[in-house]
């Protein structure tokens, strides 16, 4: 049954470090499940390699390996659920940034953390339950400067290298660069609506 109507909207950044921010300016951690267990996972494995193919021995290593696969999996997965849920449940509007994973996949110093942030699971997540809930989930062009713009006046900077995390605009606003990312995205979500 869909949820009852509220005006709130709010717009969505994605990020590694602080898992998504929001319009509101409110930064949600990234709990890094597969870095937590890496140790432990990292020890399964190697235990699996040495021992003898077909043996009784490699059958209890491996599921000890599927075991912390699962693991890792499922608190993932229970984590992006209650996320996504409560910001289904609060707004009316959710807006996002079209991302395109499998592309940015190939950057492989950052690889490892995309996949464990898991992005693409957490949209497919929020675009089943906004059409459960009667909610509307807008999505932003993946080439729109939200970054690089103000949100204040405007303004479009030129560079912005992603060392940069708060910036100052001609206008005098002082930006967070995620905060002003997902406000951004909301009023770009909105516009295009």
């Amino acid at each position: 049954t869909p949820a009852p109507a509220t005006t709130a909207a709010v717009g969505i950044d994605a990020g590694i470090t602080s898992l998504v921010t929001l319009s509101t300016g409110e930064k949600i951690a990234n709990p890094r499940h597969e870095r937590r267990d890496r140790a432990r996972l990292a020890g399964a494995q190697r235990e699996l390699s040495r021992k003898a193919k077909g043996s009784a021995n490699r059958e209890k290593a491996r599921r000890r390996v599927a075991k912390i696969h699962a693991r890792i999996a499922d608190r993932r997965r229970d984590f992006l659920h209650k996320l996504s849920t409560r910001l289904v449940r609060e707004n009316q509007t959710v807006v996002i940034e079209d991302l395109t994973v499998r592309n940015m996949l190939r950057n492989h110093s950052l690889a490892r953390a995309i996949s464990d942030a898991s992005w693409r699971e957490f949209r497919s997540m929020l675009e089943y339950k906004c059409a459960w809930y009667g909610r509307e989930l807008l999505v932003v062009d993946r080439w729109f400067p939200s970054s690089k713009l103000c949100s204040a006046c405007g303004t479009l900077q030129e560079k912005m290298p992603l060392n940069v995390r708060t910036w100052q605009c001609a206008c005098g606003a002082a930006h967070d660069r995620d905060v002003n990312a997902a406000r951004n995205i909301l009023a770009a979500g909105l516009a295009e609506r």
